[in-house]
């Protein structure tokens, strides 16, 4: 199973971006997706989930900014990110779980740079 993430890029303070990201390979059904993000110096957080039914979950700082969205059809997940802040800086990985024995994929990732 491969993720190919793509979207990032510079944007200004309240600008907009939407990060796209595509599973392929041998795959039956995914359960888990999500985004996550490492800023410089600081340590991987998952930013957005959404499992294959659904259900969202998001971190607090990105709460009413983002939106996390799958199509299960095409084994694909965005987040739509608005209202960006410079503590939005860094590098969005994608992810995908698989059902049975929870296995994880992860995307190349995707540099996001908010300038103040």
């Amino acid at each position: 199973v491969q993720l190919q993430a793509s979207g990032g890029g510079l944007v200004q303070a309240g600008g907009s971006l939407k990060l796209s990201c595509a599973a392929s390979g041998t795959i039956v059904r995914i359960a888990d997706m999500g985004w996550y993000r490492q800023a410089p110096g600081k340590q991987r957080e998952l930013v957005a989930g959404i499992t294959s039914r659904g259900s969202t979950n998001y971190i607090d700082s990105v709460k009413d900014r983002f939106t996390i969205s799958r199509d299960n059809a095409k084994n694909t997940v965005s987040l739509q990110m608005n209202s960006l802040k410079a503590e939005d800086t860094a590098v969005y990985y994608c992810n995908a779980v698989m059902p049975l024995f929870r296995q994880e994929y992860w995307g190349q990732g995707t540099l996001v740079t908010v300038s103040s």
